[in-house]
């Protein structure tokens, strides 16, 4: 019982310092500022043409440039794509691309990345469809945009919809770069009344530690 009771306390310690350096190393906005430009882009509006309330946050992480691999600072858009792969390639993401994979992986499927192999490595161009989940709508050099929440074989509005914005920048007066995970989730199907976004609070705080997770090994693919 002693020994039991030592490796729980081990492992709940070990967890509380995790979470705790997750919380230090990467910070959280909800909701989005007003002038975010998410809310004025082509993909905000074309599936949330109700102007739904949502469920929004960004995670965000910045990382000294001396301890950014020197060859993704050469050209604009590299470090996003880059950033982009270390997510969905990366260990954050292994537990729900295997269980997307075994449930939704198919002979209707088999054109969509599934292996961490394909994940980490696409170009994620437009149309680029993820295990059954993502799809890529929008791309600029620093950005790549992502519908969620139901599958990309549904095109239509959705009970369950979203958009997911992964961002890479240089800020050059502080020496950084800044790493952002953008989060915006709403019903498109019709039309609800008053602000309240889909998400319960015990859910919406789940998402933010996902996000937090998958900023923290994502990030892993772009450092030295």
């Amino acid at each position: 019982m002693g020994l039991i009771k030592k490796v729980t306390l081990s492992t709940v310690g070990l967890g509380s310092a995790a979470l705790g350096y997750l919380g230090l190393a990467t910070t959280i906005v909800s909701p989005l500022p007003a002038d975010d430009p998410l809310w004025q882009s082509k993909s905000f509006a074309k599936y949330n043409r109700h102007r739904n309330p949502s469920t929004q946050d960004i995670c965000v992480k910045r990382i000294p440039l001396a301890k950014i691999r020197p060859e993704l600072l050469e050209k604009e858009g590299d470090l996003a794509l880059e950033f982009c792969r270390g997510v969905w390639g990366g260990w954050g993401y292994r537990f729900q691309r295997a269980y997307l994979a075994r449930k939704y992986h198919s002979p209707a499927t088999t054109h969509q990345l599934w292996t961490v192999e394909q994940l980490a490595h696409s170009a994620y161009a437009p149309g680029t469809v993820l295990t059954d989940h993502f799809e890529v709508v929008e791309r600029t050099a620093n950005e790549i945009t992502m519908r969620c929440g139901d599958t990309p074989r549904n095109p239509n509005p959705r009970e369950s919809d979203g958009l997911f914005v992964l961002s890479a920048a240089v800020d050059r007066a502080s020496g950084e770069a800044v790493l952002g995970l953008k989060s915006c989730f709403f019903t498109s199907k019709d039309k609800v009344e008053g602000i309240q976004g889909p998400m319960p609070g015990w859910m919406e705080e789940l998402h933010r530690w996902y996000s937090r997770i998958w900023m923290e090994t994502g990030s892993w693919r772009v450092t030295r």
